[in-house]
């Protein structure tokens, strides 16, 4: 029996977590170790900490901040924004990251993430990418939050990634970020068609349905969402509630899927 992984995901922008549409933080939603600690005790599988202005700032991402989520939680916890360099990297795991998610910095000198695979290994290092629809089952890849074009084509970036030695893929839809109508199954399943490494899922999550879908139809290995609502009880918390309490979800290759209930 499979496990999928159920991921909450905080958007930082200062010493707060904010909620992003279409990638734009637009209204601050709690304070970042209080939800960490709330969805630790809830029984998520992981939490991912995004500082949304890092790399727009060039400024590093805030590590005391990181620590503080850190101490909270005994659960894998992947941080991403910011990361420039090895140095960066091993500074980020040094504050209590298990894995770095990379995205600005990877499609300017993609090397980092082979030399990061090297050093601290594969499941360490996360390819992160914001990608935005193009035309019909085409996608570009964002950087800095989502404002600028890094002029490469999503499927071709990860595939590159994976030959440069990532161990895991969080792609973001852009176009579904914030808007809760479900993530985008055709960018998944795209990915998910080659992929080695397991892919999460992240950008539109909804109703329950939504994140089943994203398992059974998009082929995710983990699905993320920061609908937050400002803080217990929130939307993603009660739908992480009720995908963990429902029967286990059939895939479509007849594989049983039982998502963690703690």
């Amino acid at each position: 029996m499979l496990s999928t992984r159920l991921i909450p995901l905080l958007h930082i922008k200062g010493l707060n977590v904010v909620k992003p549409v279409h990638t734009e933080a637009l209204r601050v939603v709690g304070n970042p170790v209080e939800l960490a600690e709330g969805y630790y005790n809830e029984s998520a599988d992981e939490l991912i900490y995004l500082d949304v202005v890092a790399s727009l700032y060039e400024r590093n991402v805030d590590l005391s901040l990181v620590r503080a989520v850190a101490d909270k939680i005994y659960i894998p916890l992947t941080v991403g924004g910011g990361i420039r360099s090895i140095h960066d990297i091993s500074n980020v795991l040094r504050a209590g990251a298990d894995k770095v998610a990379i995205n600005t910095q990877a499609t300017k000198t993609p090397n980092l993430l082979k030399e990061a695979a090297e050093k601290f290994g594969s499941q360490c290092v996360v390819l992160f990418v914001e990608a935005k629809q193009t035309g019909p089952g085409a996608w570009e890849v964002l950087t800095d939050g989502g404002r600028e074009r890094a002029q490469r084509e999503v499927v071709e970036w990860v595939k590159q990634g994976l030959d440069l030695g990532v161990g895991e893929i969080l792609i973001t839809s852009v176009d579904r970020d914030g808007t809760n109508r479900g993530y985008d199954l055709e960018l998944i399943a795209a990915i998910a068609a080659f992929a080695t490494v397991p892919i999460i899922a992240h950008g539109g999550a909804g109703e329950p349905a939504t994140f089943r879908a994203a398992i059974r139809d998009g082929r995710a290995d983990a699905v993320a969402a920061s609908s937050h609502s400002g803080g217990p009880p929130s939307r993603a918390r009660a739908a992480f509630s009720s995908i963990s309490a429902s029967s286990p979800a059939t895939l479509q290759d007849g594989r049983s899927d039982n998502f963690r209930t703690g």
